[in-house]
C-alpha cells in the first residue's frame, strides 16, 4: 500500500494547511494550529470542476478547523492536479454540448460521476488508513463527510461503503446511480437543496433524500436556483457534524 507523503506545510490564521500525496493522487489535510490532538476527521468532496484548494474547500475547512476537526479532501479524478483521461476529455465535451444547445446535462454527468467515483471511493478509503496512521487523528476516532454536487455522487457511495464515517452532509446531485447507495446509509444524514434548481429537478432531489435509510435525516430546501447555494449551509453541516462527531469523540475518550 502507498504511504501518505507530505509536500507542503503553511499556516494562517489559526489553521495548519499540509498538502499531500497518496501514491499519485494529491490532497490536502487541513488542522487546527494548536490543541488538535487525536480529534475526529472530516473528509470533504469537491465540486465538478473543481479541485482540492477551491474557495468552497477552503472555507468549509476553516470552519470546521475552527470547532476542532482535522479536514481531508481529495482531487478527484481528472480534476485539479489530476490528469484528466480520454473518457474524462470525452464526457467534458459532450457536457459543453448539451449547455450549449439548452438539453439536459443528467445523461452525461450521471454516468460521467458514476464512473469518477469507482474511482475515487478506494482512493478516499485508502487516504482514511494512512490518515487515521497519523498520532493526531489515530485509528478509531469519529470520521464524517461532506460534499455536495460531484462531492455527494463520490459521497454516498463512500458513506455507503466505509463503516468508519458516522455522520455525512449532502446535497445538490441527481438521484440516477444513488438510489442504491443510499438505502444502505444509516448514519445521520443532512441533505441541503436548491427548491428552483434549473439543473436537478425538484422531485430527483427529494427522491434521493427520501432513499437515505438513517433514522436521524435532514432536509434543507433553499429558494433559489443550482448556483445560489447558500453559505448558510456550510454553517449549519459544521454544527450538524460538532454535534454527531463531537458526542462521538467524547464518548470515545471516557
Amino acid at each position: 500500500m502507498n504511504s501518505l507523503h507530505f509536500t507542503t506545510e503553511s499556516s494562517s490564521d489559526g489553521m495548519l494547511e499540509r498538502g499531500f500525496s497518496l501514491g499519485e493522487v494529491p490532497g490536502v489535510l487541513w488542522s487546527p494550529a494548536t490543541g488538535a490532538e487525536r480529534a475526529p476527521l472530516v473528509l470533504m468532496g469537491h465540486g465538478g470542476g473543481a479541485h482540492k484548494r477551491h474557495p468552497a474547500m477552503t472555507g468549509r475547512a476553516r470552519l470546521l478547523t475552527g470547532s476542532g476537526f482535522h479536514v481531508a479532501v481529495l482531487d478527484a479524478p481528472g480534476h485539479g492536479d489530476r490528469p484528466r483521461s480520454a473518457l474524462d476529455e470525452r464526457d467534458i465535451a459532450a457536457l459543453r454540448e448539451a449547455q450549449a444547445a439548452g438539453e439536459p446535462e443528467a445523461p452525461v454527468v450521471v454516468p460521467y460521476n458514476a464512473r469518477l467515483a469507482e474511482l475515487a471511493v478506494p482512493e478516499y478509503r485508502a487516504t482514511l488508513d494512512a490518515l487515521q496512521e497519523l498520532p493526531e487523528i489515530g485509528a478509531g476516532g469519529p470520521v464524517g463527510y461532506v460534499g455536495v454536487a460531484m462531492g455527494t455522487a463520490i459521497g454516498v457511495p463512500l458513506v455507503a461503503a466505509e463503516p468508519r464515517i458516522m455522520a455525512a452532509v449532502f446535497g445538490g446531485m441527481w438521484p440516477d446511480a444513488l438510489i442504491e447507495k443510499a438505502q444502505q446509509i444509516t448514519v445521520p444524514v443532512e441533505f441541503a437543496m436548491q427548491w428552483d434548481s434549473e439543473r436537478i429537478p425538484r422531485e430527483g432531489a427529494l427522491a434521493l433524500f427520501d432513499a437515505f435509510a438513517s433514522k436521524e435525516k435532514s432536509l434543507h430546501a433553499n429558494a433559489g436556483e443550482h448556483a445560489d447555494f447558500r453559505l448558510i449551509e456550510a454553517d449549519s453541516a459544521t454544527r450538524f457534524l460538532t454535534r454527531h462527531l463531537g458526542s462521538a469523540a467524547n464518548s470515545a475518550a471516557n
